[in-house]
Parts: structure tokens; C-alpha cells; sequence
């Protein structure tokens, strides 16, 4: 039996036929924005809801035993997809028992559980029991079945192919700024505000903690300027430092401290979304809390200055 909680739907109403565009969409970045877009138009031309897929884990992870170090969370993807103007984001829970799923199945499903009046994909997606489904196995599937299939062709920037694996090295290298043009928007984090050990809050520079969720990719550990959006809307300018903590003694468990500008408040337990606007220097260790209060003072000038652009 298929289990029940494979699939699930950020909008619940699934009886509204879609145009439903497939992938990992790690990032969501501009190549991933361009089937977003398809799916947009195709959706309007019929009459649809424009909708995307998104797997829970990657599928390497499952089927190679790979470890895949991911842009963002799933919750992440879902809010990006959405901003790009999916009216429905589908989490698909990527499990053995639906890798072995055959291509042709998988998009029965699709159908059945979706309304899928038509698919968007790239080039080089991959689909079914060992990546047996492609683009030609859809575009002739679709034909069979009356149903409209755009396939994408690689999105370049300046001759190179826009890709999450070239992104995550611009991100370890602390090119946020670079990043976010492959992107199409700031690389995103989100999470609840933890308390933290009140050291920022002690040198009067109190900060908003978050905790990189688990299997997400860890920025070059320094300082960047940020924004930050609130949990009313708001969006304050932020210096966000991404690191262990040299000066107190570092420790094993990165941490991801951000100082709000101009901003006074109760932030612990709320949710906050933070996007990386550029690298100011690396971490580095002072010779005490007055050297590194100094030192944040002048970040968060050059912070607020680069806000205020």
C-alpha cells in the first residue's frame, strides 16, 4: 500500500487542475525560476493553478547514499516556490518504497492526486525507478494523454549554467553578493530565535540566533550584512555573524548571530527569515569583548550604510 503521508500539499484543495512543474528546486534559483515561470503561463493559458513539486530529501541521499549539502530547507523551497507564484507546492516524502515508483506510475499519480493537466521540467530531470523517466518518456507520455509538456533548456549567466552546485561554492566562499545574481535573491535562512549565550546582548549589541537546520549548507564562517524579515512583515538591516565563536572560546556547534539595526524587541521564539547580502571580513578572535564590541560597531556602520543604498 502507498503510504498516506507521501504526499503533502501546501494547499489542500487539490481538485483545481494544475500545471505542475518537477524538481529538487534546491535554492530556487534563475534556472529554477524559468520553469517556474512556464508553469505560470501555461497555468493561466488553461485556466490552472500554476503548482511545483519538491522531493523531502534529495534524492542522492536515498538512492546513491550521498550526502548532498543543501541550499535551504524544504520549508525554505516552499516559501521561495511560493514568492515566484506557485498557488500549490507539493512535498513529496522521497522514500524507498516511492524510488521504486516506475516513471509512468509516477506521473499516473501525479495526475490522480494533482489535477496535473500538464508538466514543466529542465533538460536533465530525472524521473522513476533508477532515473528511468526523462524528458523524451514525459514529452510522449503528455502526447498520449492530452496533456501540455515544456521541457527548459540549462539557464546560463555570463556562459556558465546556472546551478545549485555552483551556487554552494560561491556561498563557502563568502560570495553572497555573487550568489544571490545566480539565485535571482539573497541566499535564505530561516528559523525560530533561540536563546543564545548574551554575550552581543552584554556589549549592547544583543542578537536574534538561529540554528542551521540539519543537512543545510553553513555560509564561510565571518560577517555579512543582512535582512532580516520580521515576524509582523518588516524587513530591518542586519549584521549577521556565521561561526563558532573565537573570542569566547569558540566552540564545536556553529552559530548564526545576527544584530538588528535600529531595532529593539523581544524576538525569542518567533519565526525570522535572513537572507545574506555580502561578506564583510572573516571571523576572526580578539583579545576581548571591548576589541570585539569596537569591531561591531564599525560592521554594523558598514552594514547600515550598505542598507541604506
Amino acid at each position: 500500500a502507498v503510504e498516506e503521508t507521501m504526499i503533502k500539499s501546501m494547499n489542500q484543495n487539490n481538485s483545481q487542475q494544475s500545471i505542475l512543474a518537477l524538481g529538487f528546486f534546491d535554492g530556487v534559483h534563475l534556472g529554477h525560476a524559468a520553469l517556474l515561470r512556464r508553469a505560470r503561463e501555461r497555468a493561466a493559458e488553461g485556466g490552472c493553478i500554476p503548482a511545483a513539486l519538491t522531493f523531502d530529501v534529495h534524492p542522492d541521499a536515498l538512492v546513491k547514499g550521498q550526502f548532498v549539502e543543501l541550499l535551504n530547507s524544504v520549508e525554505d523551497r516552499e516559501t521561495l516556490m511560493t514568492r515566484l507564484g506557485m498557488e500549490r507546492v507539493v512535498r513529496f516524502a522521497f522514500t524507498r518504497q516511492s524510488a521504486a515508483m516506475d516513471w509512468r506510475s509516477f506521473l499516473d499519480r501525479m495526475r490522480a492526486e494533482q489535477g496535473a493537466a500538464g508538466f514543466v521540467v529542465g533538460h536533465d530531470f530525472r524521473f522513476g525507478r533508477g532515473g528511468e523517466g526523462d524528458p523524451e518518456k514525459l514529452r510522449a507520455y503528455c502526447a498520449e494523454n492530452g496533456l501540455s509538456c515544456d521541457v527548459i533548456p540549462a539557464v546560463r549567466y555570463e556562459g556558465e549554467i546556472v546551478s545549485s552546485t555552483a551556487i554552494r561554492a560561491l556561498l563557502r566562499a563568502g560570495d553572497a553578493e555573487r550568489a544571490a545574481v545566480l539565485l535571482g535573491h539573497p541566499h535564505l535562512l530561516s528559523g525560530t530565535v533561540l536563546h543564545g549565550f548574551q554575550n552581543g546582548r552584554t556589549m549592547d549589541f544583543p542578537t536574534a540566533n538561529l540554528a542551521l537546520p540539519e543537512g543545510v549548507l553553513c555560509p564561510r564562517h565571518g560577517v555579512y550584512v543582512s535582512r532580516v524579515r520580521l515576524p509582523d512583515g518588516g524587513l530591518r538591516g542586519g549584521v549577521t555573524n556565521v561561526g563558532v565563536r573565537p573570542t569566547f572560546g569558540g566552540k564545536t556547534a556553529v552559530s548564526v548571530e545576527t544584530h538588528l539595526l535600529d531595532f529593539s524587541g523581544d524576538l525569542y521564539g518567533k519565526a525570522l527569515e535572513l537572507e545574506f547580502l555580502c561578506f564583510l571580513r572573516p571571523e576572526m578572535r580578539f583579545d576581548g569583548p571591548e576589541a570585539l564590541k569596537a569591531q561591531i560597531a564599525s560592521d554594523a556602520r558598514i552594514a547600515r550604510e550598505r542598507w541604506q543604498r
